[in-house]
């Protein structure tokens, strides 16, 4: 028999868990963790110069300089595994003041995830950066661990749940700590790579550049499963120590 206290803890964790995983995927699937704010274009020879740089972006070969500068040009955002633009729907670019804008997205391949970094984008005779390299490769890798570590800990519960036993719950506790923790890191790894990434690729003038909603549910995502994570916690030790007792009781 679960106390009650024990029991609405263990409901409270599950729908914390539960959010906090639905919203690291749509973070992890969605292309708005960082966004750029672009002047309108004036002149023929900007617009040839912006529609040579989206053909580039959409069919050329992958370099970073070339589609950095492509979003940085046209209201560009980028996320963990899409980077998209803002183009004009018909074919006259930006002759209609009022032309309908839609966004063209394309995305990184798993290739292109662990492709290095340079010091200078663009250029691969300044020699790699190691730290944005990295710094990528974790903004990839760790949100999929902090998934993978929901799901190992969901399937424990569940035969947890099979079983009528709450032996697992400090460790599926632990689990969510750790996805919350490894949801937290990709977070400063996305702002610290994007940040490197602004000082070796200035912006244009009157470019500015935001954080996007997508990141901000990653962000609120390590919190939820850290709750989660307390929650279990607090029950499987609760639990274990009135269950000692009981047991003392009835020894003695």
């Amino acid at each position: 028999m679960v106390d009650n206290r024990y029991a609405t803890a263990l409901v409270i964790a599950c729908v914390l868990s539960i959010l906090a995983t639905v919203y690291l995927s749509v973070a992890i699937g969605t292309q708005h963790w960082y966004q750029y704010s672009s002047p309108t274009v004036r002149g023929e020879a900007n617009v040839s110069e912006l529609r040579s740089l989206y053909e580039e972006f959409m069919d050329g070969e992958f370099d970073e300089k070339t589609y950095s500068d492509t979003l940085f040009r046209l209201n560009g955002t980028v996320g963990l595994w899409w980077r998209c633009v803002l183009v004009p729907s018909s074919g006259n670019w930006f002759k209609e003041t009022d032309a309908k804008l839609v966004l063209e997205c394309r995305s990184f391949s798993l290739p292109q995830q662990f492709t290095p970094k340079y010091k200078e984008p663009g250029n691969h005779n300044s020699g790699e950066d190691m730290l944005r390299t990295y710094l990528w490769r974790c903004q990839f890798v760790l949100p999929l661990v902090s998934l993978g570590l929901v799901v190992l800990a969901g399937l424990i519960g569940f035969c947890a749940c099979l079983c009528r036993s709450l032996t697992p719950t400090l460790g599926i506790g632990v689990l969510h700590l750790l996805a919350g923790l490894c949801t937290l890191a990709t977070v400063c790894c996305y702002l610290a790579g994007m940040d490197l990434l602004h000082r070796v690729s200035m912006l244009p003038d009157k470019v500015d550049g935001s954080l996007g909603w997508s990141l901000y549910l990653a962000l609120i995502s390590s919190p939820l499963h850290m709750m989660a994570a307390a929650l279990l916690v607090w029950a499987a030790r609760s639990h274990s120590q009135n269950y000692y007792r009981m047991t003392a009781y009835r020894v003695a």
